[in-house]
């Protein structure tokens, strides 16, 4: 039987170490590491419970023998009551001494039924959760006033600073769990390789790793800043082709606190674009808003979207856009409008009106970005953003 403090020991790392070292090291600035919970499962058990004393992002650590090429993975809240499966680690590979680590899970306060998911000839021992990083709540909101006839500017980056980007705007999402989709990159914080101001501009930018399999990128947050109920949300940006990738300009629900959480709280897609639907040679492509709700969200099937074909995604700057109002959301590209949610006689067709952070991302692979495959010819990919705007009427 392993000890917690043998358990603290294992620094076992599935991405480049000098990726998750440099991360980690900004990590210890905010919160001090402890481990949480250690779970001790016999031979036969593949449930369990864990207590967790602090909503937050972890390091789940496994340890056992794994005779099988299947990775192992941990199904969280197991007896909801959508009858959902919240895969809350990805694909957990353990290594020749039988330990695997993923990290970023999130896992909000209070008592956690588990199963976790292996094939035949894999053993299980223990599993230890480890606090990252602590949620804070947000600092400040913003509600925008619909009702005028000129748009007022209330807040936006232009990212006209060098290097990384403005701390009272944006926070980090740090990790390798998935992110709820099978994705393969690790989100990195305050990592210029990752995420940079350079030329009035915001470069979000993926790296492949060594081991040609797993990537390093960045996923930029306004939660614990600031959050935004109704207006005109605009990026300006330029995405990346090459299949695989997944770029991502959105609002989720500043109630969010781990996958139970989500899609009740709700999530606008503004700028959405998948690699392999831009041709690598024009830049010709499509654009995807959506709207993500309890009566309306993607993995029942039902969701509520719209797309739009654009030229030149990846050389030239294009403006998306939502205007959203206390009774619709309306997508628009290049000005140009193309979609509306206007679904909003309960709170499951509508949450939108309580707060909503501004997420920027670029994914690789996962359930959408990686449906036909990854371009292994790719070693590197830029998302580009002039700016990030929030308008209300006047």
């Amino acid at each position: 039987m392993k000890t917690i403090s043998q358990i603290l020991l294992v620094k076992f790392i599935l991405l480049s170490t000098a990726c998750v070292e440099q991360t980690k090291q900004e990590e210890n600035k905010t919160v001090e590491k402890r481990t949480t919970a250690v779970v001790h499962l016999d031979s036969a058990s593949t449930e369990f419970s864990v207590e967790i004393t602090e909503t937050g992002r972890y390091e789940v650590t496994a340890f056992g023998a794994q005779d099988s090429a299947s990775p192992l993975w941990i199904e969280d809240y197991i007896n909801n009551k959508d009858r959902r499966t919240y895969n809350v680690t990805g694909n957990l590979e353990l290594d020749q001494n039988g330990k695997g680590k993923i990290f970023g899970s999130p896992l909000a306060i209070g008592k956690h039924q588990m199963r976790v998911h292996f094939s035949e000839g894999t053993t299980i021992d223990s599993i230890g959760f480890e606090l990252m990083a602590t949620q804070n709540n947000t600092l400040d909101t913003l509600t925008q006033n619909m009702t005028g006839e000129s748009w007022n500017l209330v807040w936006s980056d232009e990212f006209e600073g060098k290097g990384l980007v403005d701390s009272a705007k944006w926070a980090y999402n740090v990790g390798n769990w998935g992110w709820g989709n099978n994705e393969l990159q690790y989100y990195t914080a305050n990592d210029t390789l990752n995420a940079r101001q350079e030329n009035g501009a915001l470069i979000i930018e993926a790296h492949k790793n060594e081991n040609d399999k797993y990537w390093s990128s960045a996923r930029l947050t306004t939660q614990s800043k600031i959050s935004f109920k109704y207006g005109k949300i605009e990026f300006r940006a330029k995405v990346p082709e090459g299949r695989g990738t997944w770029a991502a300009g959105w609002l989720l629900g500043d109630a969010y606190r781990d996958e139970i959480s989500w899609p009740y709280c709700g999530e606008i897609d503004v700028l959405e674009c998948v690699g392999y639907e831009i041709n690598d040679t024009t830049g010709s492509g499509l654009n995807h808003a959506t709207c993500h709700t309890r009566a309306y969200y993607f993995k029942q099937g039902n969701q509520i979207g719209s797309e739009i074909e654009i030229d030149s995604m990846n050389t030239m700057f294009h403006t998306y856009a939502v205007e959203w109002s206390p009774t619709k959301i309306e997508g628009f590209l290049d000005g140009v409008q193309y979609y509306v949610y206007d679904k909003n006689a309960n709170e499951l067709e509508w949450p939108f009106n309580t707060h909503q952070n501004i997420i920027l991302n670029l994914a690789i692979g996962g359930g959408w970005g990686g449906a036909k495959g990854v371009d292994s010819s790719y070693t590197s990919h830029q998302y580009i953003l002039d700016y990030v705007r929030v308008y209300e009427k006047k």
